[in-house]
């Protein structure tokens, strides 16, 4: 942790108490906390350190269901990000609306909110909240604001309640000492706990104070952290809560490079749709269509290159798909996440390649039950695999389900998964697409050759030039490479 920025009295290594005191010795910070949920955890602190009235102006809870309906308007669910919202709009307007007139001119408003549920007295609630901050970097400064959920770990509701205060004390104090460097804010906001306790699986900034911020990259910033296993973002870069987009939705997902998504790589999807879609329990509903990155993909080649990144992040937009960024290299992994967002059916679409990897059981030496446990967790909640073929570009011949070579030992356990609908062919795929792959692509690329172009889709092709993404060079009315 760096020092403190000036305004805010400069303490390494600050802990929660050191944070809120801080707060509250800055005569600059006036506000309202309003908790619903799990206490006052967040404003006692503030209290308990001393000199609270300096800096709050309101704290209040509304526990019953209508008071608070009648507070902040009607809600279809008391915890979720339209009731943050809420109250953080009709809270901070209060604040201008009551206090800019007297102390506008020295004073920056903010406004503390959460809606959290916390481990309940008879148990088996799902404990996560949504927490967020709406505030004035500077005096009579136009609005910012960060909302971010969390996921509490613990299984006492004291030690959550624990938990809460300090990642809202982090917070509040990450939102005027970090607003300039908001890589830095996300790095404090597990300051005194661990990922163990606390999961923070979706951030968004928005406002003057963050108008240059990329939420991408910032959810890109808590995978790389550890801070959460996985993020996702929509096609138009905003950033989604996973198990509040997923839920009640049966999910296909398909991972990938998507160095650059390729026409192989929507055919793959669509195909996979279409099986998937036909099954009695999915018929009929919604499925949602993810592109999954791992971070392991990510750091091939060592270090994230963000621009990199955000190229990728781009050509996926340009095909309308939301992208999930995971730590789970395990596709076992993966499916147990997907699981806890939605009680609906999940598939996991990909290549021929990718199938016989799977059944390579170095993946799998750190389990107990080896191979045969990382499968039993895989299928446990009836997942399906669906498997794009391979094409041999030298013999012409095709890899599919029905002649994919495993390990002799491993034989019957693929036959079984097979004979019991765990893993399915697709034959309905376009024979165009068999011979695209995206390592050529990004040769052809790289060599200003423009058959590449036929390769993706058109609005991919369209944003790799536009914005040279890939190393592209090439000058569109000469065709030969740009010299520098």
């Amino acid at each position: 942790m760096q020092n403190a920025p000036s305004g805010i009295p400069g303490l390494d290594a600050m802990d929660t108490h050191q944070k809120a005191l801080s707060v509250n010795l800055d005569p600059r910070r006036y506000g309202t906390f309003a908790e619903i949920g799990a206490g006052q955890e967040v404003v006692r602190w503030f209290f308990r350190v001393g000199a609270g009235a300096g800096t709050i102006a309101k704290s209040m809870s509304a526990y019953d269901m209508q008071v608070s309906d009648a507070i902040y308007g009607r809600a279809g669910r008391y915890v979720c990000r339209e009731r943050l919202e809420a109250m953080l709009d009709q809270e901070h307007q209060l604040n201008l609306d009551r206090l800019r007139e007297a102390r506008g001119e020295t004073s920056t408003f903010f406004t503390f909110a959460d809606t959290v549920a916390a481990r309940g007295y008879k148990g088996g609630t799902e404990c996560h909240g949504w927490m967020g901050i709406k505030f004035q970097a500077h005096p009579r400064d136009e609005d910012s604001q960060i909302i971010i959920h969390v996921r509490m770990l613990d299984h006492e509701t004291a030690l959550q309640q624990e938990a809460l205060g300090i990642v809202g004390v982090n917070l509040v104090y990450g939102a005027f000492a970090f607003n300039h460097e908001p890589e830095l804010l996300v790095d404090s906001l597990l300051d005194g706990l661990s990922t163990s306790r606390i999961e923070i699986d979706m951030i968004e900034f928005s406002g003057i104070a963050f108008r240059r911020v990329d939420n991408r990259l910032m959810s890109l910033k808590l995978v790389e952290l550890g801070v959460s296993g996985a993020a996702m973002f929509a096609a138009n870069g905003d950033v989604l809560q996973p198990s509040e987009f997923l839920y009640r939705k049966p999910i296909l997902v398909e991972r990938g490079s998507f160095r650059p998504v390729c026409n192989v790589n929507l055919d793959m999807l669509r195909c996979a749709h279409e099986k998937f879609s036909e099954l009695p329990d999915v018929k009929g509903k919604e499925v949602a269509q993810i592109m999954e990155i791992t971070m392991r993909n990510l750091k091939a080649e060592g270090e994230i290159d963000r621009r990199d990144f955000l190229a990728r992040a781009d050509v996926m937009a340009a095909c309308g798909m939301n992208v999930l960024i995971s730590d789970y290299f395990e596709y076992y992994r993966l499916a147990a996440y997907l699981s806890q967002c939605t009680r609906e059916r999940i598939a996991i679409t990909m290549g021929a390649a990718s199938l016989r990897d799977l059944f390579d059981e170095k993946y799998y030496t750190t389990l107990d039950g080896g191979i045969l446990e990382s499968f039993g967790r895989l299928f446990k909640n009836e997942l399906k695999i669906y498997c794009y073929p391979l094409l041999d570009q030298e013999t012409g011949e095709l890899t599919t389900c029905d002649n994919l070579k495993v390990e002799p030992g491993l034989e019957k356990l693929y036959g079984y998964l097979r004979d019991h609908g765990g893993i399915n062919d697709l034959d309905n795929f376009s024979h165009d697409c068999l011979s695209i792959f995206s390592r050529e692509v990004l040769q052809l690329i790289g060599e200003c050759d423009s058959t590449w172009e036929q390769m993706v889709p058109q609005s991919v092709a369209e944003v790799i030039k536009r914005r040279k993404f890939f190393d592209y060079q090439c000058d569109p009315k000469t065709s030969c490479v740009v010299s520098n």
